[in-house]
């Protein structure tokens, strides 16, 4: 990787069945394209954006991949050029892909959450984690966002690892990836499949919901100064909702998932006081906008972060999805709010989830059955 114009690797984001896209970043202003090579021996270039120019940018490049065959392995790599041709162009190290197989038997996912650019964790979580249909990280990347340099260091190449390698990143947003002055950049260097920060996808049995739980209080609170709009949001997906579990590869699907960052349901429920600097545990306001759409689809599990406690809710009758909470951000396996993480392996017979610490003792290990 030459520092003086890339500044990181390809990250290789939002999987889908015919695709994905690559998102790196640069040092100045640059443009760029992604190579493909299959292993039928078939070649490709991406180097399009949505309005016909080449993609360009002076800190990030994005470049989106389609048309392929689902379950179809390939290598790629990346082309930067400086546009003013102060730097040698630049070419990255081949990597391999594999875009998602909704027809597969089996599937195997992983999830990371909390990760609050703790690099030590960052460490242990990469070297822990194998190579997986997707890597699911569930939220709060960061603290908040009062550097810009920051997006690359953290979203990119966090504690200076390639964590797209051999597993494909779904990102959600986290509470605390959307606050400081410089929060509204962070959809330049996260990519997801229809450009919002919500989408359903299908890997083997699994049907995969991502959703968008906003911020810990309501919009209108004080510290947010009037800068978001997460109410809106909530009702937007829970119409969206119905409509994408309506679509037979996620209606029919034997496993349903749910991923988000705050949880739907938490221990203790109590009515928070947010004048008394209170916060929501868990987003009561996206339960009641989702909830239904969620009961009607047959959602069996919600995997989530936020409060840094490993916790299992099973499923009850009022609440028929089970809520899975993973840790937080601390490596040290002793600490309250130590990280964890979860693999997640489906067959024909079951959906395991397995909680692991960085040492790799097993927290929790949920085994749901198929619904089809």
């Amino acid at each position: 990787m030459t520092g003086a114009l890339v500044t990181s690797p390809p990250v290789v984001m939002a999987p889908r069945s015919d695709g994905f896209e690559v998102v790196w970043g640069v040092s100045r202003l640059c443009r760029g394209w992604v190579e493909w090579e299959s292993d039928d021996g078939s070649r490709g270039t991406a180097s399009g954006d949505a309005f016909g120019m080449v993609p360009q940018g002076a800190r990030v490049l994005r470049v989106r991949v389609e048309g392929l065959p689902h379950g179809s392995t390939l290598r790629v790599r990346t082309v930067t050029e400086a546009v003013d041709a102060s730097s040698p162009r630049h070419e990255s190290a081949w990597k391999s892909v594999r875009t998602l197989d909704g027809s597969s038997e089996d599937a195997r996912f992983a999830v990371w959450n909390d990760t609050h650019q703790r690099d030590d964790t960052l460490r242990a979580l990469h070297e822990a984690t194998p190579e997986v249909d997707v890597l699911v990280w569930n939220g709060d990347l960061c603290n908040d966002w009062t550097d810009p340099a920051e997006f690359t260091t953290t979203v990119l190449n966090p504690a200076g690892l390639d964590v797209s390698d051999g597993r494909p990143l779904a990102v959600v947003v986290g509470n605390h990836d959307v606050r400081g002055t410089w929060a509204y950049q962070l959809e330049d260097f996260v990519a997801t499949p229809e450009g919002r920060p919500f989408t359903a996808f299908r890997i083997g049995p699994v049907a995969c919901v991502v959703l968008h739980t906003g911020e810990d209080k309501p919009d209108a609170h004080p510290t947010f100064e009037g800068r978001v709009a997460f109410e809106p949001l909530r009702a937007e997906q829970a119409r969206w909702l119905r409509e994408v579990t309506a679509r037979p590869e996620i209606a029919d699907a034997p496993y349903r998932v749910v991923f988000c960052h705050i949880p739907l349901r938490w221990i203790d429920e109590t009515v928070v006081d947010y004048d008394a600097d209170g916060y929501d545990w868990f987003s009561r306001m996206s339960r009641d906008a989702w909830h239904d759409a969620l009961v009607g689809w047959g959602a069996q599990i919600v995997v989530s972060g936020h409060t840094h406690y490993q916790t299992w809710l099973p499923a009850t009758e009022e609440f028929p999805y089970a809520q899975l909470i993973s840790g937080g951000p601390d490596a040290d396996t002793a600490s309250d709010e130590a990280a964890a993480w979860i693999d997640g392996e489906a067959s024909a017979d079951e959906l395991v989830l397995t909680m692991r610490d960085l040492a790799g003792e097993v927290l929790h290990e949920v085994r749901l059955p198929p619904l089809a």
